[in-house]
C-alpha cells in the first residue's frame, strides 16, 4: 500500500487532470487573479515544469502576457543561481545598474542598463520608471544579461514589464474585396460596343434568347425591352422588333396543346429564307 502510495505521488497529471485541478483551485480562491481557468492553469503548470518549478511554484512565479510567457526578473535570477551560475551588482543606483554574470560553465559577463537606455528605448515614459527607478534598472539589468550570457533557463522568458513596455503590432485591415458583379444572361449595354446603342450583334443575341427563353423569362424580358428603349439603347424599330418576337413566342407558349403544332412566325421565315 505505501508502495503504490509513492509511486503514485511520483506520478504527474495529464493535461485532462490539470485542467480538472485547476478548475478546483479556482474555487478556493487560491490561484493567481491572472490564472482564469483550468485550461490556463495547466499551460502554465507545464511550462513550469519545463523550466524546474513545481506546480504552486509555477502558478505563483509565471503569467502569460499578450500571448508570452512572463517571469520576474529576480525568479529568473534565483533559477540561475541554483543551476550554479553567479551573479553581483557592482553598482545598482536610481540612474545606472551594473551586473557581473558567470555562466555555469564558466563564462562571464557584465550587463550595463541606464535611465538613458531606458530613455532611448520609449520605457522611461513608464510610470514604473518615475516611481522605482532602480527596481526597474536592476530587472531590466538581470533579464538582458541572463540573455546575453547565453543561459539556457532565460530562453524565451521575458519579465512582465518588458511584455507590457512591448509595442502592439499593429495589424493592417485587409483589403476590401471587388464585389461580384452577376452578369445576365440577356445583353445588357455595358457589354455592348457602343455604350448607348444596341449593335447588330445585340439584336442577334436577343433573338437567340427570345427563341431559347421560357415564358416567364420573356415577360421578364420585356419589361427589360422597354426599360431599354426609354434609355435609348434601342431604336423605336430594335425594340418593336423583339418586342412582336416576345409576344409571337408567348402567344405560341401559351396556346393550348393541339394548337402547337403550327410554326412559331419567325422560325416559319426562317424556312422560307432557307428554302
Amino acid at each position: 500500500m505505501a508502495t503504490a502510495l509513492a509511486a503514485s505521488s511520483h506520478d504527474e497529471p495529464s493535461f485532462d487532470g490539470l485542467v480538472h485541478m485547476g478548475d478546483q483551485l479556482r474555487r478556493t480562491g487560491f490561484l493567481p487573479s491572472h490564472i482564469k481557468d483550468g485550461v490556463s492553469f495547466a499551460a502554465i503548470v507545464l511550462m513550469g515544469r519545463e523550466l524546474g518549478m513545481g506546480t504552486m511554484a509555477a502558478c505563483r512565479k509565471l503569467q502569460v502576457i499578450k500571448g508570452t510567457v512572463t517571469e520576474r526578473a529576480d525568479s529568473q535570477l534565483a533559477r540561475f543561481k541554483s543551476c550554479g551560475g553567479r551573479a553581483q551588482f557592482k553598482e545598482l543606483t536610481e540612474t545606472r545598474a551594473v551586473l557581473v554574470l558567470r555562466h555555469p560553465n564558466g563564462d562571464e559577463h557584465t550587463e550595463t542598463f541606464t535611465i538613458e537606455d531606458a530613455k532611448r528605448a520609449g520605457l522611461a515614459s513608464n510610470d514604473n520608471y518615475a516611481k522605482h527607478p532602480k527596481a526597474m534598472l536592476r530587472s531590466r539589468a538581470i533579464t538582458a544579461g541572463l540573455k546575453s550570457i547565453g543561459w539556457e533557463g532565460a530562453v524565451g522568458i521575458y519579465d512582465p514589464d518588458e511584455v507590457a513596455d512591448a509595442p502592439t503590432p499593429v495589424v493592417p485591415p485587409e483589403p476590401a474585396r471587388e464585389p461580384v458583379v452577376v452578369r445576365p444572361k440577356f445583353p445588357s449595354p455595358e457589354s455592348a460596343g457602343d455604350a448607348t446603342r444596341a449593335t447588330d450583334d445585340d439584336m442577334r443575341k436577343a433573338r437567340h434568347y427570345v427563341q431559347t427563353a421560357t415564358a416567364g423569362q420573356l415577360e421578364r424580358m420585356q419589361g427589360i425591352v422597354e426599360e431599354r428603349l426609354r434609355s435609348r439603347f434601342y431604336t423605336p424599330g430594335q425594340a418593336d422588333e423583339l418586342l412582336n418576337l416576345i409576344n409571337g413566342k408567348l402567344d405560341f407558349l401559351l396556346a393550348e396543346p393541339e394548337d402547337k403544332g403550327q410554326e412559331f412566325p419567325h422560325e416559319a421565315a426562317e424556312h422560307e429564307v432557307r428554302a
